[in-house]
This record gives C-alpha cells, structure tokens and sequence, in this order.
C-alpha cells in the first residue's frame, strides 16, 4: 500500500485577518514531492486556515491515489491534538472542518504528528506565498512557486558551504555536461538525499531543469561556493490530477529560476580541480557541435572542458524554458480574453437570497410595496446554515442588507457569525409590485390579465397599481451595483437581497435580454456569485447554489 506524507500549514495577518495555507504531499519511501497546493481565503483565523490547509492536502493526497496511508506532519499543536482525538473541538467553526478532514479518509488511515515549525518550512513558505498573492489581489500560481526551492536552499546552506561544498557544485557541473553531451536530461547521477549534507548537498542541484516529456525537473548543476542549495527530493514529474498545463507551466518556471541560479562564478581552485576529474571521467563525444563545444573538447586543460559542460547545460536548459515560454505566449494568442488580466482583485459581490417567509412557499407576490414579512421558521433555519457554510469558508469582508424586514433578518443571523456588522443599502430592496402584492400568478392572471401580459412582454410594463417596472429596477440596481462596486474595491461582500435584484444583477453582469429574468430559478436562501473588475467587465461564478440547505 502506497504511504503519502502530507505537510500542511495555514496563517493569517491579523488573526482574523487576510489569510492562506499551504500543503505538500510527498511519497514516504522516496521523499519526492508530489504535489503542492495553496490558496488565500480571505479574511479568516490562524486555525481556521491550518484547517484548510490540512484539508487541501488530504484531497490532494486522496486525488494521487484514494487507497493510500497518510501521515500528518503539522506545526499546529491544536489541529494535531484534535484530529487524534486527545482534544475536544469545541469551537463551531472548527468543528465542520474537522469533520471534513476526517472524512476524506477511512478511519485508521490516516495518523499525526505534531513537529516544530522548522520542519514545516516548505508548506509555510506556500501558505505565505498565497497570503502574498491575496495582498497583490492575485491567485497563488504553482507555476511561480518558489517555495520548494527556497527551502531546499537552506537545506544546502546548512549542508556543506566553503571548498567542500564548492567542490561539490563544479562535480555537479561536470556531470550535468555529461549528461548534456549523451542528449538527456533525466534523473541525475545519485538521487538527491532528503538530509543531504558536505558536498553532495552543495553540488546536489544547482540548475534543475525539466525537459523530459513528463516535465521532471531533475537536472543538477554546478555553481560558486557560497551559493550552493541541495533539493530535498529526487525529483519531480507531473503530478497526479493536475493538468497537463500546469504541470509544463511548473516545469518551465523551475528550469527558467534553474538558469538564473547556474550563472554565478565558478568554485575556485580544489572546486575547479574536481570538476576537471568529473569532466574527463564522463567526456563523451558532444551532441551539440557549437564552437565553444569543440574548442573545449580540443583544449587539454580540464577546466576549460568544466566550462563549456556547464554552458551547454546552460544553454539547453534556457532552450526549454523559451520552447515552454513560446507554447504559452501561443496559447494565450489561440484563447483571447481567457488569460487574467493584471487588473487586481475584483469586488466580489456574494448575493444570498433571504430565507423563506410565510408567503415564500405560496409564491405569492412579495415586494417592497406589500406587508413586509419576517422570515417563517424554516428561514431562520435556512439563513443559519448559510451563516455555517460562509463562516467556513471564511472570505466576506463585509455584508450589506436590502432594509426591507426578511433580509435585515437573514443578514444579522449570517452577521453575527461571522463578527461583522450590518449596512443597509436602500438600493438593495425588491421591486414594488404595486396592487399584486400577496397575490398569487394565478389570482393575478385572472385579476388583472391586461396588466399581466404587458408585464410579461415589456420591461418598461409596471404592475396594476403603479408598481416598479423591471427597467426601473435595473436602473436602481446598477446605480447601486456601481456604488457598491467603488466602495468595496478588491473586497468580498455579502449582499443579503431578493429574487429580482439578484437576478438583475446577473442579467446586467451577462449582458443577457429583459425576458432572462423569467429564465433564471432562484431559490430562498440561494447563493450567486458576481466579480466586477477595474475595466468594467463582470464575471458570474455561481448561481443559485443551495447545497448547504441539504
């Protein structure tokens, strides 16, 4: 049976403050990374986002291989404790985390361990990175990840520094060259120890490139002696479950950082002297037949030969990263307006429709106009289990309410969870159904059938009575989406509102017909999800989700 570790973290700037985690799943026999996940959650608590992160990485861990052992390794002495079972969770937004956690697995295959922070160093650095990436109104990228690399650098600067360690880099260099010149960029010769130390550490891996089909990034090279850095894993290929394209996106990044860090001078003296040795042991004859390559090959003298072995890594290691960069340049040209935009965080409006009302299951008409209605039993019921699931996901900034009696209920029960107040905002109010209000379709179709038709036919049609027509709904719905917009800029805000204008919003937001509005079911209690960014443009990313009432 296959063993996975999983090394798992989460902070927060404030605690609450904005806040991320970070995962890495290893394999327990090789020590060889995986894969690694992170993620900025807003604005939430420490614990609160290292029970995230432990849970991102047991469904990581379960998407490699689903009849796999986990051990967990966390620095959070609270979430070890707990999910062993030693303590009681007692706080409400700790305890459905902990049940998910605990579900991803079956029972017995999975065990913890608590270990200093130091040891944790590589999920903290993404945990950070996804903070970093929230703080620049971004999305954490594997792709530019550098975490793995940071780390193991302090691992090889622990390991060995000065000639021994600059040793170490030029053999690296040379066997690299040699492996250039048979025209493969597979493992390197020896894996990487997981605790490498002295000279295998510092000339363990100074360039890592990833030119192999599967993208493993595996290569090492050689480089000065004070700058040395040792991975902490053999290797890594494409991950299990991740798409293809960020797995070549990964790889590519990795080789560009690998040629960066394999320009630095060469080791002096002892550390040339072994690179010499290394180059003679392994000279083959040369794939590339450039120059530089023959005079090398020509000249007597072993660190010359050093030389050009580590330029032709260099060279094809920057090849590859240009051929990655050149696939994704093609890729964006092929998919226009599917690459981000570097435009900062959008203003996300979380829409919840209010929890039912006496009227709610009779589908009667219920406006702005009519008896104003408190929420009935079950919509007490269906606002608190809302307030459950946003309080897990712990990402509204803000929440702002319709004044109307439904909604202000329903917004100061979801509120109250997650220690915000409450603003109403006028603009938020359903449209005013004039002389239907608490009729049924049915009583108003044979009431007022005239009135009924141009309604349905007609944005500009108002109900009998004198009530608000859809246009004038959307014009005060946009007014107060722009506003709303302004005023919460790269924040996530709950907006607690009504059928139509939650519909409208979105309508707005596809740029969809009038007669949409009758498309679209909207259920009470139901989340919608719009994001407006600075050029404009919206994005909608749900609609009517109702699986917490479930």
């Amino acid at each position: 049976m296959r063993e996975f570790i999983v090394e798992a973290d989460g902070g927060s700037r404030g605690n609450p403050g904005p806040a991320g985690y970070g995962a890495v799943v290893s394999d327990a026999a090789t020590g060889e990374t995986l894969r690694e996940t992170a993620e900025y959650i807003g604005v939430a608590t420490n614990n609160v986002a290292e029970y995230r992160g432990l849970l991102a990485g047991l469904r990581a861990a379960h998407a490699l291989d689903p009849a796999a052992t986990v051990h967990v390794r966390m620095d959070s002495k609270l979430v070890v404790e707990q999910m062993s079972g030693r303590w009681k969770i007692k706080h409400p937004d700790m305890k459905p985390l902990a049940a998910q956690a605990a579900r991803v697995f079956p029972p017995g295959r999975v065990t913890y361990e608590w270990i200093p922070r130091a040891q944790n160093k590589h999920a903290d650095r993404l945990a950070n990175e996804a903070m970093d990436a929230g703080a620049r109104g971004e999305q954490w990228s594997e792709a530019e990840s550098t975490a793995e690399l940071d780390t193991a650098g302090e691992v090889g600067a622990a390991g060995g520094t000065g000639a021994a360690g600059a040793a170490g880099a030029a053999g690296a260099a040379g066997a690299a060259g040699a492996a250039g010149a048979a025209g493969a960029y597979g493992s390197a010769a020896g894996a990487v120890p997981s605790e490498p130390s002295g000279d295998a550490a510092a000339g363990a891996a100074r360039v890592r490139g990833a030119l192999a089909e599967d993208r493993a990034a595996v290569t090492a090279a050689g480089s000065g002696p004070d700058t040395a850095r040792a991975s902490t894993a053999p290797g890594r290929g494409v991950l299990a479950g991740a798409s293809s394209g960020s797995a070549t996106d990964a790889a590519d990044a990795r080789a560009a950082r690998a040629v960066e860090d394999a320009r630095a001078p060469q080791a002096e003296a002892d550390g040339e002297t072994r690179a010499a040795r290394a180059a003679g042991d392994a000279r083959a004859p040369q794939a590339e037949a450039d120059g530089e390559t023959r005079a090398a090959r020509a000249d007597t003298d072993a660190r010359a030969d050093a030389r050009a072995a580590k330029a032709d890594a260099e060279t094809r290691v920057a090849q590859a990263a240009k051929a990655g960069a050149d696939t994704r340049a093609a890729k964006a040209v092929a998919t226009p307006g599917w690459a981000p935009a570097d435009m900062g965080a959008p203003a996300t409006f979380v829409l919840l429709r209010h929890g039912e009302t006496p009227l709610t299951p009779q589908k009667r008409f219920s406006g702005s106009g009519g008896t104003d209605p408190s929420l009935s039993d079950t919509g007490r019921e269906q606002a608190e289990r809302a307030a459950a699931m946003l309080a897990r996901r712990g990402t509204i900034q803000a929440v702002v309410s319709s004044p109307l009696a439904r909604t202000r209920e329903t917004a100061g029960i979801v509120a109250a969870r997650l220690g915000l107040d409450v603003s109403i905002d006028d603009g938020l109010r359903e449209t005013d159904f004039g002389a239907w209000e608490g009729l049924t379709f049915a009583e108003v179709r044979e009431r007022h059938p005239d009135d009924l038709n141009a309604w349905l036919a007609s944005p500009d049609a108002e109900p009998t009575g004198g009530g608000e027509s859809f246009a004038a709904t959307a014009t005060r719905l946009a007014a107060t989406r722009d506003k709303l917009v302004t005023a919460h800029a790269g924040r996530t805000v709950l907006l607690v509102t009504h059928v139509t204008p939650i519909k409208t919003l979105v309508r707005l937001a596809l740029g969809a017909p009038p007669e949409s509005l009758f498309r679209m079911e909207l259920s009470a209690a139901s989340l919608s999800v719009v994001a407006y960014y600075a050029d404009g443009n919206a994005s909608v990313r749900l609609l009517n989700d109702t699986s917490y009432l479930r």
